[in-house]
């Protein structure tokens, strides 16, 4: 396995939704999808980092309109939805940006997100990802998706940055 990125040298930190930034559950309704639930405290961990000067991008293959809603909340405007292949929108993103794939971090918890997780310097799968994204994870969360493991990275790389000055 290669060698993680040190979590004081990441400057983008890319998000899944499904999973990750959710449990996982999809409700539907006669009408389609009709809600997703998003921790509170992940919320809170993503505006300190990102005031910090982290980017936060997130990518997911589902389109949602809970997810524009929840991103414009919280002052994410790198959001891509409706993805096949993250590794592909996950390279023209940090060309745009200018920052250098090592210097990345993804938070994944499922097969789909496995290239994505490949190709950053530091990988991290939540604590109930399938064994594919743990397999090439770097890191693990003691959260599950949808349940803090977001915040618990963002504090993890808060703190880094923080002994690194």
């Amino acid at each position: 396995m290669r060698r993680p990125t040190a979590l004081a040298a990441i400057k983008l930190l890319v998000l899944d939704v499904d999973g990750v930034l959710t449990d996982g559950t999809l409700r539907y309704g006669a009408n389609g999808e009709t809600e997703k639930t998003f921790h509170v405290r992940d919320g809170h961990g993503i505006k300190a980092l990102a005031r910090a000067g982290v980017t936060i991008a997130v990518i997911s293959g589902r389109d949602s309109a809970a997810v524009v809603r929840r991103c414009a909340d919280l002052g994410i405007s790198e959001l891509q939805q409706g993805v096949d292949d993250k590794a592909a929108a996950f390279e023209k993103l940090i060309a745009r940006l200018g920052i250098a794939a090592k210097a990345c971090a993804a938070i994944g918890d499922d097969t789909p997100d496995v290239p994505l997780l490949a190709r950053v310097g530091l990988a991290i799968a939540v604590a109930d990802a399938h064994a594919d994204a743990r397999r090439v994870a770097h890191r693990r969360t003691r959260l599950p998706g949808g349940r803090g493991a977001v915040r618990e990275i963002c504090d993890a790389l808060l703190a880094a940055r923080t002994r690194r000055r």
